[in-house]
């Protein structure tokens, strides 16, 4: 095989992943009550921790109404709060509820990430480091067009 079919195929491998990802984080949300990018955005939130409607608006591209009724299921199901800034009560932060967020999809991802784990522990370390370099690399590309997309 040619190294350009050989790109193609390992191109073509990453959409079957991305497509495949999106398809079990749809079973995975609609378990937990959850649509499928609602519950991708509370990821953000965990990783991201407390952030106000603005920032994550500007982390989701959402307009500043469509956050506000994501903000809104999210403290309906307990799993966000509001919490007005110290300084300034004009200044309102969305909370996660680490643990209530925890409680709920961990037991639905436990046995996933389990096999996760133990497949790539089964490749060699160099093979695991050329793996993260290519997510690394990957993720980088997908910001940068994201980027570049948001500002035309």
């Amino acid at each position: 095989m040619s190294d350009i079919e050989t790109v193609k195929q390992v191109r073509k491998l990453s959409q079957l992943y991305a497509y495949t990802s999106l398809q079990m984080h749809e079973a995975v949300a609609r378990k937990a009550g959850l649509s499928g990018t609602d519950h991708k955005y509370l990821g953000f939130l965990l990783e991201k921790g407390q952030m106000t409607a603005g920032e994550l608006a500007t982390l989701t591209g959402l307009t500043t109404g469509a956050v506000t009724g994501l903000i809104d299921r999210f403290e309906k199901k307990g799993l966000v709060r509001r919490q007005f800034a110290p300084d300034d009560r004009r200044k309102v932060f969305i909370v996660p509820e680490t643990d209530v967020i925890t409680a709920l999809l961990e037991p639905l991802y436990r046995e996933f990430r389990h096999q996760h784990e133990a497949l790539l522990a089964s490749f060699p370390a160099n093979e695991r480091a050329v793996l993260e370099t290519y997510f690394r690399q990957a993720i980088g590309l997908m910001q940068q067009t994201t980027d570049q997309l948001n500002d035309n």
